[in-house]
């Protein structure tokens, strides 16, 4: 899996939209782990874990690289759930034109009494009882729980 050279990943993101892949993540509790994010998109904001997938990496081993990455955790019962869609908003690195990415979305729990380490991509991390309002997942099935958002983070 290689890196390509920001100019060739500039022209990919202008003529393509992006695979990448997020994670709700659960504790024992029910809560679900959020990051502030340092970088676009979504800077500022409290967000699911989540990035890129690199070329000949499967999806599943794209969140588990994602969340030892970020957060220095190790996942279990990881399962697809559904798809988020971003179609416009600030590209990442400055870039002059809109982000579109779409991202399969997985849920999986976390093992009691792991500490979360934090990468560059976060600023701060935190289990709380609800997702980001704007965090509007389509389901692959009819598990509605996911589906409805109540109110922002």
């Amino acid at each position: 899996m290689n890196f390509i050279p920001l100019k060739k990943y500039a022209e990919a993101l202008e003529a393509l939209p992006i695979l990448c892949v997020d994670v709700i993540i659960q504790n024992s509790r029910g809560e679900y782990l959020l990051v502030k994010r340092a970088n676009q998109p979504k800077k500022n904001r409290w967000w699911v874990i989540g990035g890129r997938v690199l070329k000949g990496e499967t999806l599943e081993r794209a969140v588990i690289r994602k969340v030892r990455e970020e957060a220095g955790l190790q996942i279990r019962q990881l399962r697809p759930i559904g798809y988020y869609e971003l179609t416009h908003g600030v590209s990442p690195f400055s870039l002059p034109f809109d982000n579109h990415t779409v991202s399969i979305i997985f849920k999986a729990t976390v093992a009691k009494n792991q500490l979360v380490v934090l990468d560059k991509q976060s600023v701060a991390y935190a289990y709380v009882k609800k997702l980001p309002f704007d965090f509007k997942i389509k389901l692959f099935d009819a598990d509605s729980r996911y589906s409805v958002i109540k109110k922002s983070c």
